[in-house]
């Protein structure tokens, strides 16, 4: 069952969904639509192994906007931190910038119940596309779980997502071979 706009405000008042900045205008019928933050990344080596930490480079999306080329992957960020409490958040590319060709997870668009952060966005496109920080960039879907979560997220002892960031964090894969 996906939560409605009226039911992601109730849930937001009870404290079981937190979204900063949080502005009403960006909730919709059933989801809410977060924005790219000003943050990119990009990987420092052209071959990545998974075995191993694979640094990025970041850098802010100037004011200008940025132009994406097809042949990178690039790491990006959402403005909005987000808290998730007895539901499961779901990140979807808004269709818009769907019909640009950009698409902003290549398999991260769900959360977990007890994912408390900023959205790392894994964004590629079909053809150059430039883009712009604060741009509205995708939206959020509650879904509701059946049962009670015995280990959120935010406390589970492999988590590797969980320290607070403005930035994109590259791929902690390397920690499941360690």
């Amino acid at each position: 069952m996906i939560l409605s706009d009226k039911k992601i405000l109730e849930e937001i008042e009870k404290g079981n969904i937190l979204i900063d900045p949080f502005r009403k205008e960006n909730l919709g019928t059933n989801s809410y639509d977060v924005h790219l933050g000003k943050w990119l990344a990009v990987y420092k080596n052209d071959i990545l192994d998974a075995k191993i930490h694979n640094e990025i480079e970041t850098f802010e999306i100037p004011d200008e906007g940025f132009i994406l080329l097809p042949s990178k992957l690039y790491l990006g960020v959402t403005e909005e931190y987000t808290e998730t409490r007895n539901y499961v958040p779901f990140l979807e590319g808004k269709s818009s910038i769907g019909r640009l060709g950009i698409d902003i997870h290549s398999t991260a668009g769900k959360g977990d119940a007890g994912f408390c952060n900023t959205w790392t966005l894994e964004i590629s496109v079909k053809q150059p596309v430039k883009i712009y920080k604060y741009m509205p960039i995708g939206q959020i879907i509650y879904f509701h779980i059946s049962g009670d979560v015995e280990t959120p997220y935010n406390i589970k002892k492999s988590a590797k997502y969980i320290e607070r960031t403005e930035y994109p964090v590259e791929s902690m894969m390397f920690k499941n071979f360690k």
